[in-house]
């Protein structure tokens, strides 16, 4: 990546400091994604991270072993934006299957995407999620999400996404043993208050793509992005108190001139940093891992709980061997808010894989504001020029997903280059 330093502002070599064109304030993938746009259109940018590595909630450490991503998370490579920025052949992607295991009344059903997995192709006929009617009326629905264009669904009639699965003829069985716990994980709440045009976005997209992890971690993914900058772009442990009318001053109480700022931070950080756009309500989760002896599924699928428990859990190693870099397997769990019980977590895990007793904990990250609420009605693409000069990306400008941070990047660069003298986009 590029080389990541502490010095601020450029030196003209007589000790005198001239401002940078462009401070992007976080280190994101929305300000990398910004950054590399505007180093790509010729315009001299700096990044300025607050803490000791580039990636936001997108990261991943190594502990006693295993590479642990900071909460779960998954790369779909349905995600438009992400095609267009990113090399995914050099992230060495390790895909999960296309379809969900629910666990139910001490039994496991499988749900599979037809055309992906043929040799499963009766699993959703099957599977006890719900009746014929309901099949019928969700394979309608995701025939629908898969053919109109996106526009069509980002343009439509709104409402949450309990009334939008009732209005498609889903019935409560269905939602209750599939739909909800599947969707506590995607969107971390189970009440299926989410706006209906970002439920069927999301929805199209993993009928569309392949879920997958980059062999070395999803801190992969910004760390690529860094790569394309130059060296001394991105400024580690460097916060930001301030933006000024002249750029930015530092935690440390240095002061940058830039002439334009672009606030890349989570949203209360930037909140706090652009007093005019209001922070949305963020959701929490906390993700337990586990180490095992050996994978105690075999099978690079994801586990949804239908009680609730927990929202879902997977053996990563068995998509990535390469999250153990010493062997074994590496069991992820995710349950919704900060306050999770381990031993608990545990119990549930024994219901679901059997016996844990030779199992260990790595590690537990509490993620607080992981994700940004999209109740209706949903605006999705937020402004991200507050006034000439200055401008803030982020996923709450766009959706709570890799997708929207990637695009709410691009869009803010778009921004500062067409506010430049002689603009352009």
């Amino acid at each position: 990546m590029g080389a990541p330093d502490r010095p601020l502002g450029r030196d003209t070599g007589d000790g005198d400091q001239v401002a940078d064109s462009v401070v992007v304030v976080g280190a994101g993938l929305a300000g990398l994604a910004c950054a590399v746009r505007l180093h790509e259109a010729g315009v001299p940018v700096r990044v300025l991270e607050a803490s000791d590595g580039v990636g936001g909630r997108v990261r991943t450490d190594i502990v006693d072993g295993f590479r642990l991503d900071r909460g779960f998370q998954v790369f779909n490579t349905a995600y438009p934006e992400a095609r267009r920025v990113l090399d995914l052949e050099a992230l060495d992607l390790r895909p999960f299957a296309s379809g969900l295991l629910v666990f139910h009344e001490g039994r496991r059903e499988r749900v599979m995407l037809p055309w992906r997995h043929p040799e499963h192709a009766l699993s959703g006929v099957l599977a006890d999620i719900g009746s014929a009617r309901d099949k019928a009326a969700l394979a309608a629905m995701t025939a629908r999400d898969l053919a109109v264009p996106g526009s069509w669904i980002r343009d439509g009639a709104e409402r949450d996404t309990a009334a939008e699965l009732r209005r498609w003829g889903i019935s409560g069985e269905m939602t209750e043993k599939l739909l909800r716990p599947f969707l506590a994980g995607v969107l971390l709440e189970r009440k299926l208050e989410t706006s209906s045009r970002f439920f069927h976005l999301i929805w199209r997209s993993f009928a569309r793509g392949t879920i997958a992890v980059p062999a070395r971690g999803m801190g992969e993914i910004p760390a690529q992005l860094a790569a394309r900058l130059p060296a001394g772009t991105v400024s580690l442990e460097t916060p930001v108190r301030q933006v000024t009318d002249e750029g930015v001053e530092t935690v440390g109480g240095e002061t940058i001139n830039a002439d334009a700022v672009v606030v890349a931070t989570d949203p209360a950080g930037a909140a706090a940093l652009v007093p005019e756009i209001e922070a949305p309500v963020m959701r929490d989760v906390t993700t337990f891992y586990h180490a095992a002896p050996e994978s105690p599924l075999n099978e690079p699928v994801q586990v949804l709980d239908a009680e609730g428990v927990i929202t879902d859990t997977l053996v990563l190693t068995d998509a990535a061997p390469e999250y153990a870099l010493d062997g074994g397997a590496l069991v992820s769990t995710s349950v919704l808010g900060l306050d999770a019980d381990e031993a608990r977590v545990r119990d549930r895990l024994g219901d679901i894989y059997g016996d844990t007793a030779a199992w260990r904990l790595v590690a537990a990250y509490p993620v607080k504001a992981a994700l940004p609420a999209m109740p209706p009605p949903l605006r999705l693409r937020r402004p991200v020029r507050q006034r000439a000069g200055r401008y803030v990306c982020g996923d709450h400008r766009d959706t709570g997903s890799i997708q929207g941070a990637l695009v709410s990047g691009r869009r803010a660069a778009q921004a500062v280059l067409a506010d430049r003298p002689g603009g352009q986009s």
